[in-house]
């Protein structure tokens, strides 16, 4: 960037100068320009907003202080000028300086000022009537004979540039004025009252900001003081329960949440979001960053276009470029530089300056397709582009399914999603607003594929484009991958005008997906049951399909919660936990035989049994797995291998197997779809029914569930009482991207000569049957652990002797 633009408070120092300038009637500019001159043009143009007119000088070649004044000499020849230099911060009177030199007849005034530590400036003498006896460039403790030094701002008459040879590199205080002074002329040394900062270094960038804030410099500060030294800009929404210790200047449409706390000679830019639980002090922060829940932020610059992620670290000193990633829990230590458009992984501490590895996902995959915060990492420009890649790998003409939650979000992303696949001449089926089994199911009726857009279950701010294939399936490893190439390539397919694809809206998507559900699972007995059933919608898409489906299967139901609420597409743990408890209080108070309820997208399913007592999700797995199993006496079961082994016993109890998968949900997906698997579930509420699809399908799962409970007369409880406990515990762990191979290499070492399932990472078996699994997360810095023993004391020791092997393996 060039020095000129870097912002001070919210305004580049460029402009500082050039309302200083105006304030004294000096409108008439030239800018000399050479470093990224097309920046400093588009971004000031010719001066019109300014109230002045700009001109611009290129230089073609460095040439010096003066060298670049001369060339700039045809708009300058006619009266004297003033030459100042673009990026120092300065309130100087400037009116002063220009009277001073008329008064003096001189042919140049040099604009001096004192300073503490003059070793990094031209000092200049001056004698009683001001004229200048002696200049010295940069000199030593031993040569310092004044602290009155040069600050580049000169008032010059035209007959100066008889002294500067063209188009060839000329200082003013090395060439012009020595032979100036050496013939006898007029230069004169005005020493001036006021603010002046060379802003060269980091920490007199960081001090001009402060200086800024504490009224030090007379300068304009865009915005309102709502309380002492509290500076906030136009349309910027601070929470009041935001922490505010002045001086301090929030840009323009920044957006600071409750709970983040701003120090004291900090500076947000324009349209920075600050999350809750934030803390900057001494941050000077540039536009358009964000600032992710819980990062620290002491003395820093952070770049234009940066994310800061959750619980992020950057120290004092450090600076980080524009476009760069700071991933989560991540340290940059003081004083490390990190160039532009780099990433630093989540879990990294950064002790060097980051300079030349290039910014870029390892993968844009995650466990629920291409996952982000909305309009952080998931902004419309990168919807189109992913959707453009899709509509690539996919023939022209062919037809995709289009589908949403019921959240803004979705609405806005997905509808960038369909501009391009149109463009990419790709026909659009939209079913709008449906849950997500009603898209997968539709998008298997004759489509190549579908692209399902809907908030992050748990995470309000963030969305997943979700990817499905011709059965409606989550793309394959192999597909993702292929994707994954034509994205990152950018070699996108653009259709002939002609060729551009058609929009149009199916009609009776709910009959269709309900008559279909209905053909194909067993609801014998349900009707003459007599059965009650509480449901609850969660306010989400799942009670679209409810009032169709329920009348048709002739059961006696309570709906709750039906609907759609925009401000809360999803839920927290929390909330779903306290919805679950209402739930069991209208189950056990109306008799019901159990209580269901669906997540937002209708997806998945957490069961209550008739007691009002909620089962856990892995527990509902284990009773869904003996009802069906009990049921069918034969066939298989696919589970992910992070379930208990409870699971085996249940299944070889009633004649059937299991089959065990991935923890990735599309290899589930794909056992689902095998010929002889009679269901499968992940044990967080995702239930497969393979009779009607191989995907997770929470209103299917309500269907079969009905049936089982209708036709084996026990209850919920009754199951669950039936089936032993399961002791399984999870872990976490931080793990850069960088040492996940070593540590996978070094569980295996650790494991010796103990039996090892390689299914999915690395599952290691003792000799009495305890087992923990290892198992590096695909698109985040983590490695997830999973242990189970006889009861939780011997799975929490099998955890911490594991959490011990990854982490020291991780150092």
């Amino acid at each position: 960037m060039p020095k000129p633009l870097l912002p001070v408070v919210n305004r580049p120092i460029m402009e500082h100068v050039l309302r200083l300038l105006k304030r004294h009637g000096l409108n008439e500019t030239v800018v000399t320009v050479q470093f990224l001159a097309s920046l400093v043009k588009n971004y000031f143009g010719d001066g019109e907003e300014l109230g002045m007119e700009l001109t611009y000088a290129n230089e073609e070649k460095p040439l010096g202080t003066a060298g670049s004044v001369k060339n700039a000499e045809e708009a300058l020849k006619d009266d004297a000028f003033l030459v100042i230099s673009g990026d120092a911060l300065t309130d100087f009177d400037l009116t002063e300086l220009i009277n001073f030199h008329k008064e003096k007849g001189a042919l140049v005034t040099v604009c001096l000022t004192r300073v503490p530590n003059p070793l990094e400036f031209g000092i200049t003498i001056v004698d009683e009537e001001g004229k200048v006896e002696r200049f010295l460039e940069k000199p030593t403790w031993g040569q310092v004979f004044s602290d009155t030094v040069n600050t580049g701002i000169y008032v010059m008459e035209p007959e100066v540039f008889d002294y500067v040879e063209a188009d060839v590199s000329v200082d003013w205080s090395g060439d012009v004025f020595p032979q100036l002074m050496k013939e006898g002329k007029p230069i004169y040394g005005y020493v001036a009252e006021g603010y002046w900062e060379d802003v060269g270094t980091h920490e007199s960038y960081v001090k001009a900001q402060a200086d800024v804030l504490e009224g030090k410099v007379d300068v304009d500060i865009d915005g309102f003081e709502i309380s002492p030294g509290v500076w906030v800009a136009e349309g910027a929404e601070v929470h009041p329960d935001a922490v505010l210790r002045g001086p301090l200047y929030v840009g323009d449409y920044a957006k600071v949440e409750a709970g983040a706390e701003i120090r004291e000679h900090t500076v947000i830019g324009s349209n920075v979001v600050v999350k809750s639980g934030a803390f900057l002090h001494k941050a000077v922060v540039h536009d358009n960053v964000y600032v992710g829940p819980h990062s620290n932020l002491r003395g820093c610059v952070v770049g234009k276009n940066t994310d800061i992620m959750r619980a992020a670290r950057i120290e004092d000193g450090a600076v980080i470029g524009d476009e760069c990633l700071v991933g989560e829990e991540s340290i940059v230590q003081g004083n490390v530089r990190v160039y532009p458009f780099k990433t630093v992984e989540a879990g990294a501490f950064v002790n060097n300056s980051v300079i030349w590895e290039s910014r870029g996902q390892a993968h844009l995959f995650g466990a629920r397709g291409v996952s982000g915060i909305l309009n952080v990492e998931i902004t419309p420009e990168l919807a189109v582009r992913l959707a453009g890649a899709y509509a690539t790998t996919l023939k022209k003409g062919s037809t995709v399914t289009t589908a949403r939650d019921h959240s803004r979000g979705a609405r806005a992303l997905k509808r960038a999603v369909i501009s391009a696949l149109q463009a990419s001449a790709i026909d659009v089926r939209d079913l709008e607003n449906v849950p997500l089994p009603v898209a997968r199911q539709q998008t298997a009726r004759g489509s190549a594929g579908g692209i399902m857009i809907r908030t992050t279950p748990g995470v309000p701010d963030s969305v997943d484009i979700m990817f499905f294939d011709s059965q409606g399936a989550d793309l394959s490893q192999g597909s993702q991958r292929k994707l994954d190439r034509v994205f990152a390539r950018q070699e996108y397919r653009r259709a002939f005008p002609g060729e551009i694809g058609d929009l149009h809206f199916p009609s009776s998507v709910f009959d269709s997906y309900t008559g279909s559900l209905l053909r194909n699972v067993d609801t014998a007995g349900i009707a003459e049951s007599g059965l009650k059933v509480v449901v609850d919608a969660s306010n989400g898409s799942a009670g679209l399909v409810l009032p169709s489906l329920l009348g048709k299967l002739g059961v006696d139901s309570l709906t709750i919660n039906p609907g759609l609420d925009e401000s809360r597409p999803t839920e927290s743990a929390d909330m779903r936990r306290s919805g679950l408890v209402r739930l069991g209080e209208i189950v056990a108070s109306s008799r019901a035989a159990f209580g269901v309820r669906f997540d937002p997208v209708g997806e998945r399913l957490s069961l209550v049994d008739e007691k009002g007592r909620i089962i856990e999700d892995d527990r509902a797995l284990l009773v869904m797995l003996d009802l069906i199993a009990a049921e069918r006496r034969s066939g298989r079961v696919a589970l992910p291998v992070t379930t208990t082994r409870i699971a085996e016993q249940v299944a070889a109890y009633h004649g059937t197997q299991v089959e065990w998968t991935t923890t990735s949900p599309d290899d589930l997906t794909r056992v689902g779809g095998e010929e002889g698997t009679i269901f499968g579930g992940d044990g967080k509420g995702g239930f497969i029914v393979p009779e009607f699809s191989s995907v997770y399908d929470g209103t299917a799962a309500f269907v079969r569930l009905i049936g089982l409970v209708a036709r084996t007369q026990l209850t919920l409880s009754q199951i669950d009482a039936r089936i032993p406990r399961a002791h399984v515990l999870r872990r976490d762990l931080a793990t850069p991207w960088a040492v996940k191979g070593l540590v996978m290499r070094r569980v295996v070492e650790e494991a010796g000569d103990r039996s090892v399932d390689t299914t999915d990472g690395v599952r290691v078996v003792e000799a009495d049957g305890r087992w923990v699994m290892v198992l590096p997360d695909p698109a985040e810095a983590v490695t997830h652990l999973w242990a189970e023993g006889p009861d939780d004391a011997s799975a929490q020791a099998l955890l911490d002797e594991w959490s011990a092997v990854v982490d020291s393996a991780g150092r």
